[in-house]
């Protein structure tokens, strides 16, 4: 008997969806690409010959017909709260007492998660259907992503339930697998763009696209590891019975081990077993979360003000391997700068083969005592250029070899140059084609001029074809130009040249900046910015005036007055000018919240870049430090921060979690 077209569609809506949880659940598929666009090709047609048929939960409406994102703020019914961190077995065990000592030698059993590196995401649905999805934002209120989140595969756009409940909220994590993060980044290194620098970057940078399509196409996955809000349905007793519940919904879970831990043994078995294991993994993960798995015995430990005290995330050292120095090499910098790269024979590192790391200066390599042959111990702590971090003990052979500085630039065979004051050998070359193009580079950057597009394999391009060879032409390129280069179709090349146009508006900050004067970073560019409010006056002024601004002193001075008192100089950012790009600051807002406050930012934030927290104080008239001093304000501690922290403490500088900055400044 032939189906109906009703029962078909449904039919295939399910077939559909089990292929998904297969290959984005289980990482097992059973068909091949090819046959499952061909079901979901079948799926749209019979959509399209029978749209009084159509279902919001369909599989073909994870891209819907909203195409833009707003990000509106979301308040979580139930607070997402962060997890303290112990980064020892001791440690643990600390925490494990004092759970036991909360249940008065009670018996508890623990979870034992993968520490998943993403973005932390609420997902409701209501009646069954998806609602609703925010970022965890400062744990009180987060973004709505909603569009985003239904073009994530492993994400159930319904529950598969005869009867479901009101309310049913999931948390987890929003990632990247290794292996789509390395087909993103060598997509973006093809294309000439900046790519994204570890897979919690791209998973976060992927959500919070304004274009739903874009995030579709990052093949982003989900997985669940914590209780939201629930209503209409019978409250599970425990962790393992909803993470069960969730497993029969469709839904991935990161548990680790097949029942639940009994003892503060077997928790530290599984942490001394993924130590190695987690390399093998399909994604990054930066330690294990242990949870007690009773909901009764949560309710009886509470929270503290900050974080749940029975839930605890173990965290794993920086990753480390020891490796020998085959060679060092130097790179030039688009100040001229000279970097000392050691050259490595490859090891593997926290998964990943690394073949070099490094050296920063001569200062390092000295007080290294580095020779090539050398056997050393190299680190890689979430970054992509690991850093060599010690010679490995053990006798030299005597074949170890002196390393010696270049006595010419690598790139062009200029002069090298070294200011007493600095610890760097500098190309002084001012047509130094490694430096011009990497001067390219950092116009163009995110913080910059933010030019989406002009990335490596462009400004390669632009620059040895002599379509580009000073910042003024990038504003003079047009279609044909772009056209007749290899790596631009029709596409491609509107999209730059709009971008371009775009970055015409960015304010005079970003200019400075992005001019590339030596000793001028972000902070400084803006405080210059704020002063002069034109280029024209920032263009007149001269050292004295310019070191009696505060934070700039006269080295900062030297070097503005140094780059501008070149005529050629001076012409091009007049040119710039004329070719329309905005040479003032827009006033800043006075009497903002944080009038007079001063904030220093420590340890890896979560919910937003550093950039992004910066903007935020800057934009309430406080502003930004890089040292700890005893007038600052506040320092926002993320994850795994660095001196700042111990110096903040022994000075009694208060001290934000990410989530009190955020609640600060919302």
């Amino acid at each position: 008997m032939t189906p109906s077209p009703k029962e078909e569609l449904e039919a295939l809506r399910a077939e559909i969806r089990r292929h998904e949880r297969l290959y984005y659940g289980n990482d097992a598929p059973e068909i091949s690409d090819g046959e499952f666009d061909a079901l979901m090709n079948r799926l749209k047609a019979l959509e399209a010959a029978h749209p009084e048929l159509a279902s919001e939960d369909s599989p073909t409406r994870r891209v819907g017909g909203e195409r833009s994102n707003t990000f509106a703020p979301v308040p979580h019914r139930i607070p997402m709260l962060s997890l303290d961190n112990c980064y020892s077995p001791e440690e643990f065990l600390e925490w494990h007492a004092r759970v036991r000592k909360g249940l008065k030698d009670e018996p508890f059993e623990m979870i034992v998660e993968a520490k998943i590196d993403g973005l932390s995401c609420s997902i409701e649905y209501e009646k069954g259907k998806l609602a609703r999805a925010s970022t965890r934002g400062d744990g009180e209120t987060g973004e709505d992503v909603t569009l985003n989140v239904r073009t994530i595969r492993s994400v159930p756009l319904r529950l598969d339930l005869s009867r479901p409940p009101a309310v049913f909220e999931a948390r987890g994590e929003v990632y990247m697998d290794k292996k789509d993060f390395e087909l993103l980044r060598e997509g973006a290194l093809a294309a000439g763009e900046e790519p994204f620098v570890n897979p919690r970057n791209a998973a976060a940078g992927s959500l919070r696209q304004k274009d739903p399509g874009v995030t579709a196409a990052r093949r982003l996955r989900f997985i669940v590891h914590s209780y939201g809000y629930l209503e209409g349905l019978a409250e599970p007793v425990s962790h393992w019975e909803y993470l069960n519940i969730c497993r029969g919904l469709g839904y991935n879970i990161s548990t680790l081990g097949n029942r639940p831990c009994r003892t503060a043994e077997e928790v530290l078995a599984l942490y001394a077993e993924y130590a190695e294991k987690r390399f093998s993994l399909p994604y990054e993960i930066d330690g294990l979360v242990i949870k007690v798995d009773s909901f009764r015995q949560r309710s009886v430990l509470g929270f503290t003000s900050k974080s749940p005290r029975w839930a605890i995330a173990f965290k794993y050292p920086a990753q480390q391997a020891t490796t020998t120095v085959k060679a060092v090499s130097f790179s030039v910098g688009r100040t001229g700068a000279i970097t000392p790269v050691a050259e490595l024979e490859p090891v593997k590192c926290g998964g990943v083969t690394i073949s070099s790391a490094t050296l920063h200066n001569f200062d390092e390599i000295a007080r290294l005592g580095l020779k090539v042959g050398d056997k050393v111990v190299i680190e890689r702590a979430g970054e992509v250029i690991p850093k060599v971090v010690k010679v490995a003990g053990g006798a030299r052979s005597g074949a170890e070899t002196e390393i010696e500085p270049p006595k010419a630039c690598p790139s062009c065979g200029g002069e090298l140059f070294r200011d007493e004051e600095e610890v760097a050998l500098r190309c002084v070359n001012p047509s130094c084609p490694v430096q011009f193009k990497r001067a390219l580079l950092h116009f163009a950057s995110r913080d910059a001029m933010n030019i989406e597009g002009f990335g490596v394999s462009s400004v390669e391009q632009l620059a040895d074809k002599g379509l580009v060879k000073g910042f003024p032409d990038i504003y003079r390129l047009k279609k044909e130009d772009l056209l007749g280069l290899e790596l631009f179709k029709d596409k491609k090349a509107d999209n730059l040249l709009a971008q371009i146009r775009k970055s015409k508006e960015q304010p005079l900050s970003r200019l400075i900046y992005a001019l590339g004067i030596r000793h001028i970073g972000e902070k400084n560019a803006r405080t210059l910015a704020q002063h002069f409010r034109t280029m024209e006056a920032f263009m007149a002024a001269g050292p004295e005036e310019l070191a009696r601004i505060g934070d700039i002193g006269p080295v900062i001075a030297e070097a503005v007055a140094e780059f501008f008192k070149s005529e050629a100089t001076r012409a091009m950012v007049k040119e710039l000018g004329a070719l329309g790009l905005r040479q003032d600051e827009p006033e800043r807002k006075a009497g903002g919240a944080l009038e007079g406050k001063t904030f220093v930012f420590t340890g890896e934030l979560k919910a937003l870049t550093r950039g992004e927290a910066q903007e935020k104080v800057r934009s309430l008239g406080g502003k930004e430090s890089s040292g700890v001093s005893a007038k600052t304000s506040y320092v926002v501690a993320g994850s795994d921060p660095g001196s700042k922290y111990e110096k903040a403490k022994k000075l009694g500088v208060t001290i934000l979690t990410e989530e009190e900055f955020l609640k600060l400044v919302s």
